[in-house]
């Protein structure tokens, strides 16, 4: 229970000062949005930051009745991604950006099972639209750059503060929610219900 204010006071947080970076320095988010799906660096940071995760999921996740082969799930996955790195160029950070975001939302349902605070359900809604997005990126990573391509066009400027507007939103309520998680056992104690 004491994960779930921690993590969704976090990527509040993240998700505000994204959304408030992209809103008041379009330019620079814009350009950077640009060049992200073609880029082979961030490509490769993204795809070691994913392997690393999934390594450490595959570690310590409960296998059932595959965990005495888990050893060579672990071999597998460290050929795997070096393999998927090398004869899969295209698009390659936004695929690896899928991989990372699916990796991610598996843990924040881990951490939203069986919780029924605001704060749950506002962090399980964001792993869901992670899922449904990790699964576009990995299959059909060219819809990103339509996607950035639309957003970030010059004469369509209110889609893009539109989507800011809806970040900063959602970024205050995963704040709000995680904030009122974290404080209300010490609330109830000072006001004594």
């Amino acid at each position: 229970m004491r994960l779930l204010p921690f993590t969704t006071i976090f990527l509040g947080a993240i998700l505000l000062a994204q959304h408030f970076f992209a809103f008041f320095v379009p330019s620079v988010s814009k350009k950077f949005l640009q060049q992200f799906p073609r880029s082979r660096y961030f490509g490769n940071i993204l795809l070691a930051i994913a392997s690393v995760y999934f390594f450490l999921l595959v570690a310590t996740v409960d296998l059932g009745e595959f965990s005495p082969m888990r050893p060579i799930f672990l071999i597998a996955i460290f050929i795997g991604m070096i393999l998927f790195g090398w004869l899969v160029p295209d698009f390659l950070a936004v695929r690896s950006l899928g991989f990372l975001v699916l990796e991610i939302a598996h843990s924040l349902l881990e951490i939203t099972f069986l919780q029924t605070s605001w704060s749950a359900f506002f962090l399980a809604l964001l792993a869901y639209i992670w899922i449904v997005a990790g699964f576009i990126f990995v299959a059909a990573p060219y819809l990103l750059l339509k996607a950035i391509s639309i957003v970030t066009n010059p004469g369509y400027h209110q889609i893009w503060n539109s989507f800011c507007f809806m970040g900063i939103i959602y970024g205050i309520t995963l704040l709000g929610s995680g904030l009122l998680t974290a404080f209300t056992p010490l609330l109830s104690l000072i006001l004594g219900f």
